[in-house]
């Protein structure tokens, strides 16, 4: 029954065949399967069982201990008799006392032992939780490392599908130019070299086309396998989303700065957990005072029978000089306190520099969509008034297939565009501290927006 469950969930998860599969179902999709996220889930467990591991000398040990002996030691036999409350007065005798005969023993035994000062615990602790939480933030900023490259992978499928879509179509207009240049050649209007030119040309773009439906189905491959379903059939749109959307996306206001970027809070907490663990490692040469207690059962026929026997009792101890370990403890503490001061400084300026970057890199691409839209509009104009011209016979067939080729790459110009501004605006988000998973829910409300 339960693999039946399982089963129908995950069908549920997965878009039906065919259906086209969303922004946002791709970052859900990744969030759960995707091959990094898994690794740091497992990473983030281990930096947890850390802060559980520092509790031994926290909290208070409880073991179970049986065992069995036979002694024909004095001492020995004795004092088993006597812990199994069988002494008599005929025990006292001289040459019993002296050759004891074989003495049976079972023993069980409760132990309890709970520390009462030990500074190094306590301080391990800490540092331990302050590692717990460097690796917390460790794992949110992978997290949101994975999903801007699925909105990198997601939109570089877009932007292969949507360059299939331009090149096919300029593949169509110059199969369209070689027919009419056939004909018109035909008739005499125009040489045998237009013609020929005609068809070299349409040869290039099919070379073109076939490459881009090899791009297109590798940003496919490429998608599944950052979703962490390998091998998994996708359909994403067919085109970007307008100009318009890309360029009012980039001009809104993020909130947010480099010092509050999870990387940049991991790095400070580690830092903090090496500082603590530098006073950890000092600590050692305090003293420890540790209580205990003990119930004891002896028996000449099974464990845990007989009369107990407890005992309790506080020790105390401290290790003056343990053979320079504790020295070498603490000098490597020390070590590790000075690297991940470095880390944590090179984290803030790294951040601070990606955020410059990241503005530096919107302005660019603002400027760039604007110059290939206008670009694509005057291309295609261009294009339109040297077919006019060709057809009526005062253009050559070279200048009809440059017009051409300038509208196709102005095209795939824009498109390429249109894809950076995505892009870029996911990385600024990221660069601010915030999630560019938000960016799936921004882009439709431009849509929406924009629509009515």
């Amino acid at each position: 029954m339960t693999r039946w469950w399982m089963l129908a969930l995950l069908a549920a998860a997965a878009p039906a065949e065919g259906q086209q599969l969303t922004l946002g179902e791709a970052l859900a999709r990744a969030g759960r399967g995707s091959f990094s996220n898994r690794v740091a889930d497992g990473h983030a467990v281990v930096a947890r069982s850390q802060g559980t591991a520092a509790l031994r000398g926290i909290l208070p040990t409880v073991r179970l201990e049986t065992g069995f002996m036979r002694t024909t030691d004095p001492i020995g036999a004795f004092g088993t008799s006597l812990r199994q409350r069988r002494i008599s007065q005929a025990d006292f005798d001289p040459a019993r006392l002296n050759y004891p005969a074989g003495t049976d023993n079972y023993v069980g035994s409760v132990i309890v032992e709970q520390p009462l000062l030990n500074a190094d615990a306590h301080l391990g602790r800490a540092a331990a939780g302050r590692a717990a939480d460097a690796a917390r933030e460790q794992w949110s900023w992978t997290r949101i490392g994975t999903r801007l490259e699925v909105i990198r992978a997601y939109y570089g499928a877009v932007l292969a599908a949507e360059k299939e879509r331009t090149l096919a179509a300029a593949h169509r207009a110059a199969q369209q130019h070689v027919t009419a240049a056939e004909a018109m050649q035909r008739q005499g209007v125009v040489t045998k070299s237009d013609a020929l030119l005609a068809a070299v040309k349409a040869g290039e773009l099919e070379v073109q086309l076939v490459e881009a439906r090899g791009e297109a189905r590798l940003g496919m491959g490429s998608l599944a396998l950052l979703l962490g379903t390998p091998g998994d059939t996708l359909r994403v749109p067919e085109q970007l989303p307008g100009t318009a959307v890309v360029r009012r996306l980039l001009g809104g206001e993020i909130p947010g700065e480099a010092r509050a970027r999870a990387d940049v809070r991991a790095a400070e907490r580690g830092l903090g957990a090496a500082r603590l663990d530098v006073a950890r490692a000092t600590s050692l040469h305090l003293p420890r005072v540790n209580a205990f207690g003990r119930y004891d059962w002896n028996s000449a026929d099974s464990p845990f029978r007989g009369d107990e026997n407890w005992t309790i009792g506080v020790m105390a101890s401290w290790t003056v000089f343990g053979g320079a370990g504790e020295w070498a403890e603490r000098q490597a503490a020390g070590g590790r306190a000075v690297a991940a001061k470095a880390q944590a400084e090179a984290a803030l300026a790294r951040a601070e520099l990606e955020e410059a970057q990241a503005e530096n890199a919107r302005q660019t691409a603002l400027l760039r969509l604007e110059v290939m839209e206008r670009g694509a509009q005057q291309s295609a104009e261009a294009h339109r008034i040297v077919a006019r011209r060709y057809a009526g016979g005062l253009a050559s067939v070279v200048e009809l297939l440059q017009a051409a080729a300038v509208e196709t790459g102005s095209a795939l110009a824009l498109s390429h565009a249109k894809y950076t501004g995505i892009v870029v605006e996911g990385e600024r988000r990221r660069a601010a501290g915030q999630d560019p998973a938000a960016l799936a829910q921004a882009m439709e409300s431009e849509i929406v927006g924009l629509s009515r």
